[in-house]
């Protein structure tokens, strides 16, 4: 009996050393304070998008939580002024999935709000289905609209600078490609709507965040404005959100485990927004709070300029 206790015992010592060492990662060290000054963060209402908006509050910011659902978002909302004890934190509708809406979305903040500071493009979807305009969903959410909303912000963050753009992509941009005749053709970087199609897809839009951020940073060059990208880490909402109900509740388990807690897998965008120092790396690659290599594709200038362009 005393050698399984000490069986057990080592495994969870060795299990409580490999998650607070190697899974769950580095933490954002800034102190910076961030009253007066405005960020947007999409994508808002739950997961690392909800505690990324916590986190900014309770320095001080205004926080507009751009998000779909109204119900959801001005249900966080409350929590978060609640937690934070910052009233400054409100809803204002976007819908990634529509142009109309992120067009509309710009034009009642550019009309409502003099500042900002941080635009932090955290929304992310994985699964089948078409935006309004027709394009592939996990494509036209991930990449187009927040493509379209930045350009429409630009000008606004330039007055306010310095300021930045944090795109929130993931380590799977690596295994993303971009195939412009299908996307002219399909509307999109796939060609069907199977699970593994769903997947290959979330990947492009990864990679499209990463070649985004680097054409971004090459077009505001001289400017006040930086842009980074990211990998939050392996968060379970991100990864199972699509899933069927069995799959998830397998998932589960191994989540508890291994994945990282949503204050863990907002680390990274924090140390984006925040950090100071970081702005000579502008348009580079960030996972785990620390400068990190892009895949060779997401470090290709001239596919980052015809995506741009395309």
């Amino acid at each position: 009996m005393s050698a399984l206790l000490c069986l057990i015992a080592g495994v969870v010592s060795c299990y409580v050393i490999v998650y607070y060492c190697v899974i769950r990662g580095a933490s954002c060290s800034s102190s910076v304070k961030l009253k007066g000054r405005t960020a947007i963060v999409t994508g808002s209402n739950t997961g690392i998008g909800k505690t990324t908006a916590l986190d900014l509050a309770k320095r001080g910011a205004r926080v507009i939580l751009a998000c779909r659902n109204k119900e959801k978002a001005e249900a966080a909302a409350f929590d978060i002024r609640r937690e934070s004890g910052n009233n400054q934190v409100v809803f204002m509708q976007l819908d990634l999935a529509s142009f109309k809406s992120v067009r509309s979305f710009a034009e009642n903040f550019l009309k409502t709000e003099p500042r900002l500071d941080i635009l932090i493009n955290n929304a992310g979807v994985m699964g089948p289905g078409r935006t309004e305009d027709g394009f592939g969903l996990a494509f036209g959410v991930n990449h187009l609209g927040h493509f379209l909303l930045t350009n429409l912000l630009l000008e606004r963050l330039q007055q306010c600078g310095p300021s930045r753009v944090v795109n929130v992509a993931a380590l799977l941009h690596r295994c993303g490609t971009i195939d412009f005749p299908l996307l002219a053709s399909k509307k999109d970087l796939v060609s069907g709507q199977s699970a593994w199609h769903n997947f290959r897809a979330y990947c492009n839009s990864k990679l499209c965040n990463v070649l985004f951020t680097r054409e971004l940073a090459n077009r505001l060059e001289g400017t006040s404005v930086t842009c980074y990208s990211l990998h939050p880490g392996v968060i379970y909402t991100e990864l199972c959100r699509s899933m069927s109900l069995w799959l998830q509740l397998l998932m589960i388990p191994l989540s508890k485990l291994f994945f990282l807690d949503l204050e863990a897998g907002s680390q990274t965008t924090l140390h984006c927004a925040l950090q100071q120092g970081i702005e000579p790396l502008s348009g580079r690659y960030f996972s785990n709070c620390t400068l990190q290599q892009v895949g060779a594709k997401g470090r290709d200038d001239a596919l980052a300029k015809k995506l741009w362009e395309g």
